[in-house]
Parts: structure tokens; sequence; C-alpha cells
């Protein structure tokens, strides 16, 4: 019998409980398939705790996005078949040998991509490509601001924008951040315990400041991130890993400068299949050619998802981390 981690109460990584489940047979539309790698996000953290609810209540498996092979598929699947090798962002219940899974939500993995690197950047990676290439299409010249530098879509972002033609400055909260998020296509890292971020980035920039700011830390950046931004520039707030952004009045956009602001989620934009397609096509693409590395700096077993959650939320983590199966 198949083993997953299972949620029977919100709480803290206590909650995440290992246990056996039944290995249903696909449905119509459906593919059952094996993990043999799992992506770690806050987002499993927002879902564990009750911050997302899950959408069909609890108990529930945890975990957005992971990486395998078909075991089987159900009626009306013509373009998938047992063994074929698959990726997959945004559809909960990763954290299990096996799953099942819509096959609309599949996509083939390239030859050039390994099932560990699909599952540390699907939902990170193709987080990165909606921010850079949807939600502002960050074009050479662009000078953008990003939040934890050193997270998973973070290195990502700063490799990809870098690539793009933009200056890239970033947060971070340690030397050893700093300088992982500088090796990975930032010009500048600010040390926001040290340093007040908005006066560096007016100092960075000569007083210009920047067209896009990206932000997951949500409460603890806010407003200073729009004291960030030049005259019409864009406020990106895609996560709250430090609480909630509190309610504002609308009015601030424009006492600050005409800006826009936007929270947007991958779920949205990959909605449509054609959508979840060209993103996954533009996010392997990138890293085949070498212009983004996926590096993954955690593993974890499966059943040590506690610990993972553990370290997620005490910032003890760099980069990516997967659970493996």
């Amino acid at each position: 019998m198949p083993k997953a981690i299972v949620v029977h109460a919100h709480g803290g990584p206590e909650v995440l409980s290992y246990e056996d489940v039944a290995a249903a047979e696909p449905g119509k539309g459906e593919v059952r398939v094996r993990n043999h790698a799992v992506g770690l996000n806050f987002i499993d953290v927002y879902f564990r705790t009750g911050l997302y609810p899950a959408p069909n209540g609890l108990p529930f498996t945890p975990g957005n996005e992971g990486a395998g092979e078909v075991v089987a598929v159900g009626a009306g699947v013509e373009d998938l078949r047992p063994g074929d090798r698959v990726a997959y962002a945004g559809t909960l219940g990763a954290y299990a040998e096996e799953r099942l899974i819509a096959a609309d939500r599949l996509v083939r993995t390239p030859e050039a991509i390994s099932d560990e690197q699909a599952a540390a950047m699907m939902l990170k990676g193709m987080t990165a490509e909606y921010l850079l290439c949807r939600t502002f299409k960050v074009k050479p010249g662009d000078t953008i601001l990003y939040h934890a530098a050193a997270g998973g879509v973070g290195l990502i972002v700063g490799q990809w924008a870098k690539h793009l033609g933009a200056t890239v400055i970033g947060t971070a909260s340690t030397p050893e951040k700093i300088a992982l998020a500088r090796a990975h296509g930032y010009d500048h890292v600010i040390d926001y315990t040290r340093e007040d971020f908005v006066e560096r980035v007016k100092e960075i920039t000569g007083g210009r400041m920047c067209d896009v700011v990206y932000d997951s830390v949500g409460k603890d950046t806010f407003p200073a991130s729009l004291d960030c931004l030049r005259p019409m520039g864009m406020f990106v707030s895609f996560g709250q890993s430090s609480g909630p952004i509190p309610p504002f009045n609308l009015a601030i956009l424009s006492q600050k400068g005409s800006l826009f602001a936007t929270r947007p989620t991958l779920f949205t934009y990959v909605a449509e299949r054609a959508n979840l397609e060209s993103a996954a096509a533009n996010l392997f693409s990138i890293v085949a050619s070498g212009a983004v590395k996926i590096e993954i700096n955690q593993r974890y077993a499966l059943e040590d998802a506690a610990k993972a959650h553990a370290d997620l939320e005490g910032r003890k983590t760099t980069g990516t981390s997967i659970l493996l199966p």
C-alpha cells in the first residue's frame, strides 16, 4: 500500500502524518502518477495551517508540485501511457508515493530535465515565468526589486531577469544568503536586517527607483515596497511569508505615484491548458539552455516532511528543497 502525508487537522508541522493510503484506480480523464520527487514550497505551509483552505476540506494530502512516471491511465486519456515521464504544479496532493491527477494538468518532462530538477522547479519556475514574462514583462534596461532573493523562486528570478537584461536588486537576511543571491544573477543584494532597503534602492538607482517590485514577504515589507517604485511602477504581491498585508486605502497608490498593484497566483495563469503548456515550455527551454540553473540545496525523505516544514518556516533553507518518496 503506498504511503502519503495526510493532514487531519490544521496546525504546526506536527500535523503532517505519514500514513498508508489506498491506491485508487484513475477515473475518466485521470492518470495515476508514481512520484519520484516532490517540491517543497511555502504555499504548502499555508494549506497546512489553514490560511489557504484545501478545496475538499479535511483530511487532505498537501504538496503542489512533483515529477515521476505514469503508472495507469483512465478512460479518455489518449496522449499519455504507462512509463511516460511527467511533471506538474498547482494540483494539491503531491506529498505521496502515488497520486491521481487530471491528465490535462500534466506536462511531459523533456530528456534534458531530471525528475528531481522538474519537481524542484515546476511551481517555482512557472511562478518566475509568469512574474517576469506575463504579470510585468521585464525587458532590457528595467530595474527590478525582489524580496527574499535567496529563496527558491528568488534564485530563479535573479538568473532569468539578468538574462532578460534587467538590473536586478534583491533583499536577503544573512551573509550566506546574500552571497547565494549574488551568485544567481543579482547585481545588488540588500541586507534588510541591517539596512533600510528603501534608502538603499534610492542609492543604487540614483533616485530613479524600480520599475517593478516582486514581494512574497507581505506584512513586513509593506508599505515600504511601494516607496521603492518609480511613478507608474508596479507592485506585485504574490505571497505572504511574514503574514498577510493588512487592508489599505487604494488612494495610497495615487499618493505614491499612480502606482499599479496586483495580487496574482500561478493557478490563474496556468488554468487553461494552452497557458500551462506555454509556461512549462518556456521554463524547460530556459533551463535547458543553461541560462537558469536549478540547484537543489536540501533533500528530505517524504516521511520527514514535518522537519522539512520546520526548516522552511525557520528560514533554515536556501533555494530549492525537495521531498523524496
